[in-house]
């Protein structure tokens, strides 16, 4: 039996925590942690200079971050359309170098055709290869599903297994999305090192390090276990409508004064306004079919491949 969904949504913050409150005591890690005092390639131009900051300081301003974005998106969830943890697998295969909403346009017809890993492994690859044309690198992409589906009959039963050391064993599937598929379809706590979190979590402060590996390392450290899944949802979500890579919206951004990176970006607050995208700029988020608690938010739903 495929495993249970974990819930689509984060729970929204009761009201305003106080800074600190809950912390734990800091690794002992140099690399894990990271100085305050950055370096250029970690605080932008115009950024704000802060002093140096303490173990115990910077985990009480990352757990209060985490806080504050869990109050902007009490609706954070994963952004790729999904049923069971075969779906969301193949998903998270197929968006390396595109999307989430390409790859929720695209995914219908592939689960309409092939429903189960039995089914996919069977099929035509070029049958595969067409239906997957608009993620790019299709090619590609068909040998990890194709590969993946099969590894799941031969060596699961067709069924995709829960634990981090299996998932990593399936063709195109490493940390990343194998946290992915524990954390929203298993409920086992994981961090999701995407490119957005990359970004902002060293935009913060949280950490030097630059691999995903010691990323993880360094922000799981900062957090209880317990928190891991939504604070990734909370942090991309971020990256994704405010914190963005080239034009931050400063001035929009509700955690300002708890950012050091401050200033790289637009932070006169009209002129920010118009750089938010998705639900905090009025326009449609990734999903064809989000959960309720984003509509609900005043999110709007994707539109279907070709329509419009």
């Amino acid at each position: 039996m495929p495993a249970k969904n974990a819930p689509d949504s984060g729970k929204a913050a009761a009201g305003k925590v106080a800074a600190g409150r809950g912390a734990g005591k800091a690794p002992a890690d140099k690399d894990a942690v990271g100085k305050s005092a950055v370096g250029k390639s970690a605080v932008g131009k115009g950024a704000r200079v802060r002093k140096p900051e303490s173990p115990t300081a910077l985990v009480r301003r990352a757990r209060r971050i985490n806080r504050e974005l869990a109050e902007v998106y009490p609706y954070a969830h994963p952004e790729l359309d999904f049923e069971n943890p075969f779906q969301l697998v193949v998903a998270t295969v197929l968006s390396a170098q595109t999307t989430d909403l390409r790859v929720n346009q695209t995914t219908p017809a592939l689960f309409a055709k092939y429903p189960t890993p039995e089914d996919l492994a069977a099929a035509d690859p070029e049958e595969v290869e067409e239906i997957l044309r608009p993620t790019g690198f299709f090619r590609a992409k068909t040998k990890s599903v194709m590969g993946l589906s099969k590894a799941l009959v031969e060596e699961f039963d067709g069924e995709v297994p829960g634990r981090l050391e299996d998932l990593v064993k399936l063709p195109g599937v490493g940390r990343k999305t194998a946290f992915v598929v524990l954390g929203n379809a298993f409920g086992r706590p994981g961090i999701t090192v995407d490119t957005h979190f990359q970004r902002l979590v060293r935009r913060w402060q949280w950490t030097e390090a630059t691999e995903p590996d010691k990323i993880e390392a360094a922000v799981g450290a900062l957090f209880p276990k317990s928190d891991w899944t939504m604070l990734s949802h909370h942090v991309i979500f971020h990256g994704r409508r405010i914190c963005h890579a080239r034009k931050p919206a400063c001035g929009a951004c509700p955690i300002a004064p708890l950012c050091p990176a401050y200033g790289e970006g637009e932070t006169d607050p009209e002129k920010a306004k118009k750089l938010l995208k998705y639900e905090k700029g009025g326009f449609p988020g990734q999903r064809l079919n989000p959960p309720q608690s984003y509509l609900d938010a005043g999110g709007r739903p994707a539109p279907p491949l070709g329509a419009g």
